[in-house]
Formats: structure tokens, sequence, C-alpha cells
């Protein structure tokens, strides 16, 4: 569930009533997760929080293995997972709307990001599986030269 881990787990102080899902269930099965819990269900209605398809997430390989789970216990059918911080700025990187690029100097700032970390991830685990990875290379580039910049001693952030 890339941006709605961020306000839950990264203190990011934005309102939201949607949990974006990556599918991870078998295909015939998402249509009726979604119609039980997507925008106008039962669960929407009577929480104000409803379950979004993502669209647009290439989530970097062995992603599954550093989830983090959401408040473990609290549901009776339902768990609920969030990306480790790399993944979920990693899956903004084909996106990239100023949403995402405030999110990821955000997640730069709290947790703090280690460049090597995402750019090892990125070369290794989502650039492969990119349609266009010389335009991500370049995003990241300037994403992690936007996190530099702020990070430097006279910034005014």
């Amino acid at each position: 569930m890339p941006s709605k881990s961020i306000p839950v787990l990264y203190d990011l102080a934005r309102p939201t009533a949607d949990v974006d899902v990556v599918a991870i269930t078998p295909r015939s099965e998402i249509e009726s997760i979604l119609s039980l819990s997507g925008q106008g269900s039962d669960l929407h209605r009577k929480h104000k929080v409803y379950l979004q398809l993502v669209g647009v997430a290439t989530v970097p390989d062995s992603y599954e293995k550093r989830l983090t789970e959401i408040a473990p216990g609290s549901f009776k059918h339902v768990r609920l997972f969030a990306l480790d911080p790399y993944d979920l700025a990693l899956s903004k990187l084909e996106r990239n709307t100023q949403r995402d690029r405030d999110d990821v100097r955000h997640l730069a700032r709290t947790v703090p990001f280690d460049i090597a970390i995402l750019q090892e991830r990125y070369q290794k685990e989502l650039r492969p599986s990119l349609g266009n990875p010389e335009r991500e290379d370049l995003t990241l580039r300037l994403w992690i030269e936007a996190i530099e910049e702020e990070r430097a001693p006279d910034s005014p952030i």
C-alpha cells in the first residue's frame, strides 16, 4: 500500500480516506475484495475509509520480505502491511508527481534515507523491471540531488 503508509508509519500530516493496495491476491478475487471495501462500500460509509487498487506502481523485487504489518491483530479478517521506506519511495518513481516527490523528500527527512541503500535497491531490484529505465535513472538522480541539497548545512529547510 504505497502512499497511505506514509501518514501512518512515517509521520506525514496529510489526511486521506483511501488505502492504496498493491494486489497480491489472485486477480480473480480483487473485484470481490474491492466491491466489499472500495469507495462507496459499506466499509467506506461506516468507517470513512476505503481500499483503492494502485494503478501505477512498480515495486522492487523481494519487497514482500521487507513489509511491516500495521496494527497486527487489530482486525478479524484483514492484515495490513506497509512497504518499507525505500520500497515505498521507489514505488513512486515512475509516476513522479509533485506529491510523490514531496513524499520522498519527507521520507528522506524522517527515516532518514541512506542514499546508498536507495540506489542499490533501485539498481538490483527495480531497474530491470522498468519500461523506460533511462528516464527513471534521471528521475532518481534528480531525487537524490534534491535530498542531498536539503541535507546540506546551509539549506533553508
